[in-house]
């Protein structure tokens, strides 16, 4: 597929892979945002879930296997991920809406397992998440908190960037 998104030998439009992974993201953000309100950490659970979501109109255009990777990703690490981009937030974790919570789950999950994706991407994906799905201000404490995540463990790319 190329960068336009059109298929090789067949001549159908596709999505450009940048408008899939925006689509696989907010999917994945569906399904951790469901997978919190449940509160059941079990296979069957996420697996439902997974299937749900999968169901959903306009899943076809989202990259399905990115979706998998964040979806099943964010849940699986969720602890440590919490106990990193936790330090960065000013409330309790009771406190956070849900929305906020998964769109930080995912980020942070991006910024420490998928190095291979600029950090700089995906707070902006990050913040358009809060923005269309979240609260009036979500958006701006997203950024915070993934601005100084991204700082600790992607330094070498954070410190570089700036230098430019």
């Amino acid at each position: 597929m190329t960068e336009t998104g059109t298929a090789g030998h067949t001549g159908a439009a596709r999505p450009s892979s940048r408008g899939a992974r925006r689509r696989a993201r907010e999917f994945a953000l569906q399904g951790v945002y469901g997978w919190l309100l449940r509160h059941d950490d079990s296979a069957a659970e996420i697996g439902a879930i997974d299937a749900h979501v999968r169901e959903l109109e306009g899943f076809a255009e989202a990259d399905g296997e990115w979706y998998q990777t964040l979806l099943h990703g964010s849940v699986r690490e969720a602890a440590p991920l919490r106990e990193r981009f936790m330090r960065y937030v000013d409330r309790p974790i009771t406190e956070l809406s849900p929305i906020e919570h998964a769109i930080l789950l995912i980020g942070s999950y991006e910024l420490i397992y998928h190095i291979e994706v600029p950090y700089r991407a995906i707070i902006n994906e990050a913040v358009e998440l809060a923005k269309s799905f979240g609260g009036t201000d979500g958006f701006r404490f997203v950024n915070g908190v993934l601005d100084k995540l991204a700082a600790e463990v992607r330094a070498t790319e954070v410190n570089a960037a700036k230098r430019r």
